[in-house]
């Protein structure tokens, strides 16, 4: 933002913002004095923040003083949620489509080098997963992300992860943007893309791509199993996941 345009720019809430970002990124993992290492907000300001912002319910402070977002964040979150059309059209053809395959779909946008989950749609006996509308996960790690990035030039993608770190979440994490492109390739080949095991052992997910009429990826829609189901349902899950990406892109 240029210096013009902050006259009216109130210090506070940018702070706040850092700090809410910090804790999104690492919930339950930071304490006080780890904010204050990671803003540079002096401990004073960050006792203040904090205090006020438990107090409206921003954070909550938990077990070993560390802090996670609090609900006020669900509820803005669904308001949020709830005026998108996409959102509404999956909720609607998901549902189908996770009964037939009896597993849970998701719903996610690039972000970044990250997807933003937008919606789930649970299966009659879901498996449960760390994934939730509103969560922000890496994009080198899951399915969705890779159907999202395989649109992207090799050079696009090498400049979007310059600078960014490949925390590696399991022994088949990608480690580096060139492990990464070598899977957005086999991803361009296929029309899909998968993830077993790369966020969580024992879970394998399968996503494809969601496109507006210029062809350009909005979203990518996946399904997600425990791995015991996985190589029987495989065959299926890429048709539903397939035929689910298709019918909203024909929408949008």
């Amino acid at each position: 933002m240029e210096r013009a345009d902050r006259k009216y720019w109130v210090p506070a809430l940018e702070r706040a913002h850092e700090v809410l970002h910090c804790i999104a990124a690492r919930p339950s993992r930071l304490r006080m004095m780890d904010l204050v290492s990671e803003t540079g907000i002096n401990k004073s300001t960050m006792f203040s923040l904090l205090q006020t912002m438990e107090a409206l319910q921003w954070v909550n402070r938990e077990k070993g003083e560390t802090y996670a977002l609090g609900p006020v964040f669900a509820t803005l979150g669904r308001a949020y949620f709830s005026g998108i059309d996409l959102v509404a059209q999956f909720q609607r053809l998901a549902a189908n489509a996770a009964e037939r395959i009896g597993e849970t779909a998701q719903l996610a946008r690039l972000e970044g080098t990250h997807i933003l989950y937008l919606a789930k749609k649970e299966a009659p006996a879901p498996v449960r997963l760390v994934s939730e509308p509103g969560m922000r996960i890496p994009a080198y790690a899951t399915a969705m992300g890779k159907a999202l990035l395989a649109h992207m030039p090799d050079e696009q993608v090498r400049a979007l992860f310059a600078n960014a770190s490949f925390e590696r979440f399991t022994e088949k994490t990608a480690s580096n943007v060139d492990n990464l492109i070598r899977q957005l390739e086999h991803v361009r080949q296929l029309g899909y893309a998968v993830d077993e095991e790369e966020v969580v052992n024992g879970i394998a997910c399968i996503a494809a791509a969601v496109k507006d009429p210029g062809g350009v990826p909005v979203a990518a829609v996946s399904f997600t199993m425990p791995l015991p189901r996985w190589e029987a349902k495989k065959p299926d899950a890429r048709t539903e996941v397939l035929r689910l990406a298709e019918q909203l892109s024909s929408l949008q």
